[in-house]
């Protein structure tokens, strides 16, 4: 059987191992961590603006059972918030070993706390990955979904903001490219900011009357005392669909198991002068009266099919595709980067998702942006900023489901990620 190695288990690397499996590969996940999902420990927040259209898109290409396991924790259904449409919230707490249950089911082989430290390869091929000391894996196929969180390094330059929380560096050690083990030369120390939209707070730290009051609606908005607003806090948000001035002037939180606070930092002695907030403290990451989850440094060179420049079997998936924002974006270049792998691992050709579609489309127009100075400095979502209003303009931002099926089905992808290819 033809097999295929996954290094990365966040959204992308979980949604590249699942359509690898189901296109009939031998798939191994490997994740350094004891837990799945990496940085979409933190996330909660589905089908909010463009993501609903994406969402269904996904669903129609094959990725219903990864939104079936999402939805099987909804805390809240079709809420609004500041620039924020229909969106879901699930509970961050307890969607990680529901996902590793549905991998498993599915017939990957998931390794936690193995750490790949080094890559063999021949010419335009991967040949293996090390684990460990000395484990040599073989495969016919890879997907770097490694992310583009950390070392301590980085975190240290961006004013001891980090993931550690999230993604505990210091225990596991910091992320290893399995492109740049490769040889591949990535795109690092790109412009912009590289700080993350939101924090989480201990619910139980917050006043009774505000827990109650989040969890019957979903979510809270309170507004911030006036000596207490930052004008210049928006420049620091990697998540441009939250840069808008309800989130300087607000306190946008959500229920997502834990409190999803909507912004990147708030100085703790500051929020505890607000009411609700006097006993506040943080959850992910403890470093959030400073900073928060310094990502999006690294792009790896790749095509519109996901492959990685210079290799015939290697693929990229997640915020490795460029600047990328979103757990709905990770599931969606993970699926399409796991079926072009398993593809490959039989000498398949890959295939380009039509830019008809949205997920095709953005990842078409990010390598077109990534060759300009201004691209480089903006992130991309389907959920705002510029990527939800180019949706827009072109017609792919839609709340007819049955328009989106049957969009898939006129470019005849349907349920292509769950198709068997290898027999």
């Amino acid at each position: 059987m033809a097999k295929v190695i996954v290094v990365g288990g966040g959204w992308a690397g979980c949604a590249a191992a699942y359509s690898a499996r189901k296109a009939g590969a031998e798939v191994i996940l490997i994740e350094k961590t004891d837990m799945l999902l990496g940085t979409g420990l933190v996330g909660g927040i589905i089908r909010n603006n463009g993501r609903f259209s994406a969402a269904e898109e996904i669903i129609a290409l094959g990725g219903q059972e990864i939104f079936d396991v999402i939805e099987s924790v909804l805390k809240h259904k079709n809420i609004e918030f500041p620039g924020h449409r229909h969106a879901s919230l699930y509970d961050v707490s307890r969607i990680e070993p529901l996902m590793r249950t549905c991998l498993e089911y599915a017939g990957v082989k998931v390794r936690l706390e193995s750490r790949m430290v080094n890559v063999e390869y021949n010419q335009d091929r991967i040949k293996s990955v090390i684990v460990g000391k000395d484990e040599i894996i073989e495969a016919d196929a890879f997907v770097d979904a490694t992310g583009t969180a950390g070392p301590l390094g980085n975190c240290i330059k961006f004013n001891g903001s980090c993931v550690m929380c999230i993604m505990r560096c210091p225990t596991f050690g910091p992320r290893v490219s399995l492109s740049t083990k490769a040889g591949v030369e990535e795109l690092t120390d790109l412009p912009g900011e590289a700080l993350s939209g939101s924090c989480k707070l201990e619910k139980e730290s917050l006043g009774k009357w505000l827990v109650e009051r989040l969890e019957r609606q979903g979510v809270v908005v309170i507004p911030i005392p006036q000596y207490l607003v930052d004008p210049g806090k928006l420049r620091t948000k990697a998540c441009q669909q939250y840069a808008i001035r309800d989130y300087m002037e607000n306190l946008v939180l959500l229920d997502t198991g834990p409190v999803k606070m909507m912004t990147s930092c708030f100085p703790l002695e500051k929020l505890r002068k607000i009411p609700g907030f006097e006993c506040a403290r943080y959850k992910d990451p403890y470093s959030g009266g400073r900073g928060n989850s310094v990502r999006y440094s690294v792009i790896t060179p790749h095509d519109e099919t996901l492959k990685v420049h210079g290799f015939s079997n290697l693929f990229c998936a997640g915020e490795k595709v460029g600047l990328l924002v979103g757990h709905t974006e990770a599931i969606g270049t993970g699926l399409l980067s796991g079926h072009n792998a398993a593809r490959a691992s039989c000498r398949l050709l890959p295939i380009t998702l039509p830019r008809e579609l949205a997920i095709g489309d953005i990842i078409a127009y990010i390598l077109e942006q990534i060759k300009t100075e201004e691209g480089m400095k903006a992130k991309y979502t389907f959920s705002g900023s510029i990527y939800f209003e180019r949706m827009k303009e072109l017609n792919l931002y839609t709340t007819d489901i049955t328009r989106i099926r049957n969009k898939v089905r006129r470019a005849g992808l349907l349920n292509i990620f769950n198709q068997k290819i290898i027999i």
